[in-house]
């Protein structure tokens, strides 16, 4: 706004100067100045909006990172113990579809639920193995369990950066005026990670002593 009212008053003077300058003139600079003002300001909310949409992506990233680790677990956990569980097929067939539901799963709500249908079955397993003395002994399977509940706290970690920076994202983009120049460039809302069931918050252990 200095400089607006800087160019106001060097056109006065010239106007003092010079026999005068039209008034159409002095509101056209000033016109000008007040739409270069609001260019720049539009660029400087673009610019956080893209700031912010990175971190999302970043924070999403993250999470994937820990959902494969996840994802490689699970062969390995499902060999091991297939041995031991030969009346319970069925237990661990839900866990392979779960888990081949979780790697096809497109979007953060449906990656949510799928998370949520791999962590049930995970638990169910859990579940049943407990029923299982030799299995409960084997050192192989203590170490994946182990492997495993390390993912699932680096999933929540994970999970709980991702909304936070969603929440912000979301909240600049729904606030005047920012959110005009959001609607303007093709900004959407991003949608939160969240798991539904309140007994799923909790990653699935077992005791192995």
């Amino acid at each position: 706004m200095e400089q607006v009212t800087a160019a106001v008053e060097s056109a006065a003077n010239t106007a003092g100067g010079s026999g005068g300058i039209s008034t159409g003139v002095i509101v056209a600079l000033v016109l000008t100045g007040i739409v270069v003002l609001v260019i720049l300001w539009a660029i400087g909310v673009y610019n956080s909006l893209v700031r912010l949409r990175n971190r999302v992506e970043n924070a999403w990233s993250q999470i994937d990172v820990q959902l494969k680790r996840r994802y490689d677990l699970i062969p390995n956990l499902v060999e091991t113990v297939k041995g031991y569980l030969k009346h319970e097929r069925e237990t661990l067939e839900n866990v392979i579809k779960a888990r081949q539901q979780a790697i096809d799963a497109k979007g953060v709500a449906e990656q949510a639920q799928a998370e949520n249908f791999l962590t049930s079955t995970l638990r169910s397993l859990f579940a049943v193995s407990e029923a299982y003395p030799d299995l409960k002994a084997d050192q192989n399977m203590a170490r994946l369990q182990e492997e495993l509940s390390a993912t699932e706290n680096k999933i929540s970690f994970a999970r709980q950066f991702y909304n936070d920076e969603t929440m912000q994202f979301n909240t600049r983009i729904q606030t005047f005026p920012p959110s005009v120049i959001a609607n303007m460039t093709g900004f959407e809302e991003r949608e939160f990670f969240e798991i539904e069931a309140p007994e799923e918050r909790v990653a699935p252990k077992v005791s192995f002593e």
